[in-house]
């Protein structure tokens, strides 16, 4: 199953989806045509462009000019295929969460850019509450968690870290609800 990567969809959706229109390059609402183009790819990513207008009720040439407008917005921002971890041996996710007494522009430059080349880092956000940061690592197990912790601390002083381990994924990357 494929599953659309979009890190601004949320952000976009709250303030309210202006996108550029298809035809004037006008600032334009998304319309329930987009929501059902942005639901089927979030489901199926892989649909051809013919099979997606099918499913949406357009013809190819205006499913075209749609899709080319949300990538143009940057609503749409590309596709992946999700991957089943377990298969592949990633069946530990740890939540890190990292509280911190530094909040320079350097440090937090430095964090990012260490932090954000750490590949079994899947999601990383800044966070309001108790903690400054969350991290979702993936990896294989304990020791290799703990090989990623090692070099999570190595490189940027952090007051505390504290890891929470999922048990079960009960839900996981579910689709943006439009």
């Amino acid at each position: 199953m494929t599953h659309i990567t979009c890190d601004n969809l949320l952000r976009i959706i709250a303030n309210s989806l202006f996108f550029v229109s298809y035809d004037q390059m006008n600032l334009k609402l998304t319309d329930h045509i987009d929501h059902l183009i942005l639901m089927a790819l979030q489901s199926d990513a892989s649909l051809s462009q013919r099979d997606l207008a099918e499913r949406v009720g357009l013809s190819q040439n205006a499913c075209w000019r749609r899709l080319k407008a949300l990538r143009m917005a940057g609503i749409i921002k590309g596709s992946t295929a999700r991957l089943d971890r377990e298969k592949l041996g990633l069946g530990l996710v740890v939540f890190v969460m990292i509280r911190t007494r530094h909040h320079s522009a350097a440090w937090l430059k430095t964090f990012r850019h260490h932090v954000s080349n750490l590949p079994e880092v899947v999601d990383f956000f800044r966070i309001g509450g108790d903690y400054d940061y969350m991290l979702k690592v993936v990896t294989q197990d304990m020791a290799s968690y703990d090989q990623v912790y090692q070099r999570l601390i190595e490189r940027v002083e952090l007051d505390s870290v504290t890891s929470y381990f999922a048990m079960e994924a009960i839900e996981e990357q579910r689709p943006i609800p439009l």
